[in-house]
């Protein structure tokens, strides 16, 4: 991210995630333990949870990774379930009970992580086992289709106004990235974040409803999760929060806009904390090998995400900065 300081600067580089793709001998995962894994066969019954609602982009993300793993066979009677709240964290404690369960996933991201300061609970990231980063993605700022608000500029004169009354949503609680961005946008263009008036939403597929209904003035979220809606013409992103254009939109960029600020969200899988050397080289396995798939590249390429991949240790060096950074911009906004 870049905003109008240098430590400004620095806070934002918590949101930039760099893409790297590394072979699995470089993540920790000794040669033996993957031939190990793929001897194995495939993984039976396994259960990835997603932490919030049917609709949000965990939910996707989860569910085109299972479908992928399915389809290539790597996995077989996979089963999906949500378990909504608290930003994600109830699913992350559930996830820290299943002590040495091998065939537990949960779908996470940069928002779980958040939420893990936020919501004060005793669950944390950083008890669970890493596994892989899969997609980064940038976010977007969306308006119904009726909306007084043509462009990104008619959009903050509008906000400056009066913030207060302004309403903003998100699908994500304090501390997740569809909170971040709209509280980093403020303090971009010159709006005090303490007064902007965000309203919290359990993933996209209840923030969807909200921003249709007329009851948001914009919403903050990763494109992904409305991309039907926007294709169908009912929502109009005034703006996306990558560096570049974002392919499937038709949008430009906040720094083309004239803001100064870069904003780029991940997501992941982490499994049940207690796991052997090869009961964790067996999981990070099949899911390299749905990576590796021409079906995922297929995926990427139709929700226009970008490769994120790393797994194991590398993974795990990653998920420990995050941690130390988004605590530090919590901190900067008086959240934590």
């Amino acid at each position: 991210m870049r905003i109008h300081t240098a430590t400004r600067r620095l806070l934002g580089t918590a949101f930039i995630a760099t893409t790297l793709v590394v072979a699995l001998s470089a993540c920790g995962v000794t040669g033996t333990a993957n031939v190990a894994a793929t001897n194995a066969g495939p993984i039976e019954n396994l259960q990835v949870m997603v932490p919030n609602a049917p609709g949000s982009g965990y939910d996707v993300t989860g569910r085109a990774a299972v479908k992928v793993m399915d389809d290539i066979g790597v996995a077989t009677g996979t089963e999906v379930t949500n378990l909504a709240g608290a930003g994600g964290t109830v699913g992350l404690a559930r996830t820290l009970t299943e002590t040495g369960n091998a065939d537990f996933l949960l779908m996470m991201g940069l928002g779980v992580v958040g939420a893990a300061y936020t919501n004060e609970g005793d669950a944390k990231v950083a008890d669970a086992t890493p596994i892989a980063r899969l997609i980064e993605e940038a976010g977007a700022i969306f308006v119904p289709a009726d909306s007084p608000y043509q462009t990104l500029d008619d959009m903050i004169t509008a906000w400056k106004v009066d913030p207060a009354s302004f309403a903003v949503g998100g699908g994500s609680s304090p501390g997740g990235p569809d909170h971040l961005l709209p509280m980093q946008l403020a303090d971009a263009v010159g709006i005090d974040p303490s007064a902007v008036n965000f309203i919290t939403y359990d993933g996209g597929g209840e923030l969807l409803p909200a921003i249709l209904g007329g009851k948001l003035q914009f919403a903050a979220s990763g494109y992904g999760e409305f991309l039907e809606q926007v294709k169908a013409g009912d929502l109009r992103v005034l703006a996306v929060t990558s560096e570049e254009r974002v392919p499937v939109l038709d949008a430009p960029t906040l720094t083309e806009e004239g803001v100064d600020l870069v904003f780029t969200n991940w997501r992941g899988l982490l499994a049940a904390p207690g796991l052997t050397d090869e009961q964790t080289a067996r999981l990070v396995t099949a899911v390299t090998e749905m990576h590796d798939s021409d079906e995922w590249a297929d995926v990427l390429e139709s929700n226009g995400w970008t490769d994120a991949f790393v797994t194991g240790d590398e993974f795990a060096t990653f998920l420990t900065e995050q941690d130390e950074r988004v605590a530090t911009v919590l901190e900067s906004l008086g959240l934590v």
